[in-house]
């Protein structure tokens, strides 16, 4: 199964580019993962039209995904889970082997209903708010996490 993360929003910052890097390069020895960064809808001026963002990002999103993948937001509001469930919850996943299983992050004013529509799931890593930025490095290091935890390794301390 293909494990797949797209962010909206392109990563500006070389520190967290480089958290990226090192968890991907973690990664690749338990399970084909891919990462990829959309093009956000720029405001120009003025307030913005949250809906039309969102629906625009929206569509750019739902070109990666489907039929047969299992889709999973990352969103404040979703499922909560520990690290150990978290790998729990992925064996489950793996074990009912959906052809991909994609999670989103979405951009600065969230997913379209067409977004919340076709999702699977949505897990919250937290109920605090973080950057759109930073939610990266923690949703990979978190898929990396529960791949250690899953094959008995010393990565997690519990």
């Amino acid at each position: 199964m293909k494990t797949t993360l797209v962010a909206v929003g392109k990563t500006n910052d070389a520190w967290i580019k480089q958290g990226i890097l090192v968890y991907m390069d973690r990664l690749k020895h338990y399970l084909k993962f891919e990462y990829h960064e959309l093009e956000d809808v720029k405001i120009k001026s003025g307030k913005p039209d949250f809906a039309r963002v969102s629906f625009t990002e929206g569509e750019k999103i739902l070109k990666f995904i489907e039929p047969g993948d299992h889709v999973v937001l990352f969103d404040e509001n979703g499922k909560e889970f520990t690290s150990e469930g978290f790998a729990d919850w992925f064996v489950k996943r793996q074990n009912a082997s959906p052809r991909q299983l994609i999670f989103l992050i979405g951009g600065a004013y969230g997913f379209s209903p067409e977004v919340r529509s076709r999702a699977n799931e949505i897990i919250s890593l937290s109920q605090m708010t973080f950057s759109h930025q930073m939610v990266r490095v923690f949703a990979i290091e978190q898929i990396y996490r529960a791949q250690s935890i899953i094959k008995g390794e010393p990565y997690h301390h519990r």
